[in-house]
């Protein structure tokens, strides 16, 4: 390295950062550390969350961590563990750790019952200790609303501070740091975990891997990304069925387990010295010249650039085929996590470049651990609510060891593994249990929201576009939520409980965010509060669905039966002697109904289920069968049918918004789709193919040279006998019986004839869903 690019970095201030944000998950607990003069602030999101806070003085007899805690009133710390879930084996190692008795701590208890979102505690810290925070609640009933939420914590040091890296996933075999602009070589055996960690964030790390055992012999088979690529079928392989990294003989070397970022590059070489020297800086501190001297004592040979994985670099190909870089996703404490598949020899670099945006322009340190097979750790990705939110990793619903013992084929579906299909059928054997018998499937994923108070209906009528105050107790309604603009935010389901309780039912958590912001703004009093982890819920769809729940499901006498229960309609009752609510709603196009239930009794519903439907033909349903049907039946889809620049009329859903607005009670949104629906644009509209060609969503549509709309989902009918497609197109071309044309390729070399149709192919009139 020059000493003019070691001044440079020299002089660059290293990233620091004051504040630390932490999460509790409703109904569970964290522990961490807090310092002298730190200010720590506990807030409630939602709304209507008690909260208790415990400070511990590292120095026995010494001051109080927080003196204020005094004058709070909340049961020992051993009660509060005893009702804890998520976090307890977590703060009771920190408690052993410290030699801590529970039960001679008290704590203090956090917000009413009644407290407005956003509500907030403060608390200067006095001494160096240990706290804990819980976010106490029971689990919650199907039919109840008490659902816990969590809490966020924001712990604000009195000074800049170095970032250390996050706490250990598990005691680690091997703890090493990676100072900015260098690289190391370490060995991991096969089995072992291997944690690569951006310390400060914003900050990329070269990963190379040899099989240990060629090496013994003296041949260098390590990671390689075309392989990865053709065998992977994706860029990067991510958690889940196609995780793994392959070297050229095609030997799989490690396979990725959780990741918190999800961007990262498997094209591009580590930095080399030419790349300075063309940029004008020769002398450069490079990662392949670092890894050639780490890599050197185990015998591997030199070379002018190596072909890393570059975990966090944000690479991307433009319309030109051009490749750019911007500053990289990764958060400070973000990581990536691989599981060895053979012994091996790694190397983790910190990126040298500071010379454009790689490593937003100033290098960082590496943080890498190494920990023992024995341990488990869960596949999954990281999911964030909001870009400063506190990532979430993919989570398995209350139904998930049942579909796992049917099939290994799992995705990732907003936060959740979700079956794609099942290892001892196809989707079309799936598709056709749908239309002819009956399916279960998990759509757990779902976000549900709990909407209570006295406005509650004030502000689902709000934010809806169908009229809620027409919606009786026990009725259920689809409709589209808006911006003030006409685009949709999202669509959904809103159950009607109560006088002043709703249900929301959704696709995104955002929603739950916006409707928040809405009652504050129009100071309406009435919470929002997310009971997805509290809900989960299975759909059993199908003609025999009917005949199947009836015989298990048990209803008190007040609330209909399974041959009572109208369409949009929801009964509470009991299966397996679990709790459950049943409405009659789903996503198929067939006679069907959800069961929705805590995660605790999610085993026992589905068995109950599965029992009893075996003899009608009940099948499981993954998410590919799923976008055959309802692309049939013409149900939209979320980033396909539409998004926040399509209104609800152009989506194909004009039926949930009133053609004559009540100017007096509107929903947001209402004019803007009033002028909108005027003026009209676009039409989504169905297309029949006339080739059983692939076709998929974005391809264009033509008349000639002009486009005149887009494909938005796309699959083959086997009930139809023919590929179909929904599409949106311009208004002028709209008409049924119009003939276009499907460009393929570059949209004119090859071009696929199509007919417009209704948006909806299959039982149009809905007869089959109504029976």
């Amino acid at each position: 390295m020059s000493m003019q690019s070691d001044t440079l970095l020299a002089e660059k201030p290293r990233t620091s950062n004051r504040v630390r944000r932490l999460r509790v998950a409703g109904g569970g607990v964290i522990a961490f550390g807090v310092r002298i003069g730190d200010k720590l602030t506990v807030r409630d999101p939602e709304g209507c969350q008690p909260g208790l806070l415990y400070a511990i003085s590292e120095t026995e007899g010494g001051q109080a961590v927080i003196p204020s805690l005094n004058s709070l009133s909340g049961p020992t710390l051993d009660e509060a563990l005893g009702l804890a879930g998520e976090g307890r084996a977590v703060a009771q190692n920190a408690l052993v750790s410290r030699d801590i008795q529970p039960d001679a701590v008290r704590g203090g208890a956090l917000f009413g019952g009644e407290s407005a979102p956003g509500a907030e505690a403060t608390f200067a810290v006095k001494s160096n200790g240990l706290c804990l925070v819980f976010a106490p609640g029971a689990a919650m009933a199907p039919d109840a609303q008490d659902t816990p939420t969590e809490l966020l914590i924001e712990i604000e040091h009195d000074h800049d501070e170095q970032l250390d890296a996050p706490p250990p996933l598990a005691e680690p075999k091997l703890d090493l740091r990676i100072d900015a602009a260098t690289a190391s070589a370490y060995k991991v055996k096969a089995g072992d975990y291997i944690q690569i960690i951006d310390v400060e964030g914003r900050q990329c790390s070269d990963f190379l891997a040899f099989d240990a055992a060629a090496l013994e012999q003296g041949i260098e088979n390590g990671l390689d990304a075309t392989t990865t690529h053709t065998l992977m079928g994706s860029a990067a392989p991510g958690p889940g069925l196609h995780s793994k990294y392959f070297d050229q003989t095609q030997k799989p070397l490690v396979e990725v387990v959780q990741d918190t970022v999800g961007r990262h590059d498997t094209f591009m070489l580590a930095c080399s010295p030419k790349y300075y020297e063309d940029m004008g800086y020769p002398g450069h501190d490079n990662c392949t010249e670092n890894f050639n001297r780490c890599l050197a004592p185990y015998g591997i040979a030199p070379r002018n650039g190596w072909p890393a994985i570059n975990f966090f670099y944000n690479t991307f190909v433009d319309d030109t085929d051009g490749i750019g870089l911007d500053e990289p996703w990764s958060r400070p404490g973000d990581y990536v996590l691989l599981r060895a598949l053979t012994d091996l020899v790694c190397a983790s670099s910190s990126c040298a470049d500071d010379i454009d945006p790689a490593n937003a322009w100033m290098p960082t340190d590496i943080h890498v651990r190494v920990y023992d097979k024995d341990n488990l750790f869960p596949k999954g990705k990281a999911h964030r609510m909001t870009p400063d939110a506190q990532p979430r990793m993919t989570r398995e619903s209350g139904f998930y060891p049942r579909f796992a013992a049917l099939t290994r084929k799992f995705e990732d579906y907003k936060g959740f593994w979700l079956p794609t299909c099942f290892s001892d059928v196809e989707p079309i054997e799936e598709y056709w249990a749908c239309r002819e018998k009956a399916v279960i499937m998990d759509l757990s994923a779902l976000r549900k929201f709990e909407v209570t108070g006295p406005d509650a209906e004030d502000l689902c009528q709000l934010v809806s576009t169908r009229n809620i105050r027409k919606l009786s107790t026990g009725q259920v309604v689809y409709t589209a939520f808006c911006y003030e603009t006409g685009g949709m935010i999202d669509d959904g389901t809103v159950f009607r409980l109560g006088q002043n309780n709703f249900r929301v039912v959704c696709g995104d958590d955002y929603l739950g965010i916006w409707m928040r912001n809405i009652a504050a703004e129009r100071n309406l009093k009435a919470w929002v509060r997310s009971s997805t982890d509290q809900l989960h819920n299975v759909a059993v769809q199908g003609p025999n669905s009917r005949d199947i729940l009836k015989e298990i499901v048990w209803t008190p006498p007040h609330q209909p039966t399974m041959e009572e229960l109208k369409w949009f309609r929801f009964t509470i009752g009991r299966i397996a002697d679990q709790p459950v609510v049943i409405s009659r709603t789903g996503y198929t196009g067939e006679l069907g109904f959800e069961v929705w239930c805590h995660p605790d009794a999610a085993p026992k519903v589905f068995d109950a289920i599965w029992e009893a439907g075996q003899p009608l033909g009940l099948r499981p349903f993954g998410l590919l069968a799923l976008d055959m049907v309802r692309i049939e039946a013409g149900l939209i889809f979320a980033g396909y049918e539409f998004c926040d620049q399509t209104d609800p009329v152009e989506a194909g859903i004009g039926f949930t918004v009133p053609k004559e607005i009540d100017h007096n009670d509107a929903f947001i949104g209402a004019e803007a789709i009033a002028r909108r629906r005027a003026n009209p644009q676009k039409k989504a509209v169905g297309l029949e193919i006339d080739s059983n060609d692939c076709v998929h969503h974005g391809d264009p549509v033509y008349i000639g040279r002009m486009q005149v709309g887009v494909v938005t989902s796309s699959t083959r009918s086997p009930i139809l006998k023919k590929n179909i497609a929904l599409a949106r197109l311009d208004i002028s071309k709209a008409e049924l019986g119009t003939e276009v044309e499907i460009g393929k390729l570059d949209g004119h070399q090859k071009r696929i004839k199509a007919t417009v149709t209704g948006f909806c192919q299959f039982d149009p009139k809905k007869e089959r869903v109504r029976v």
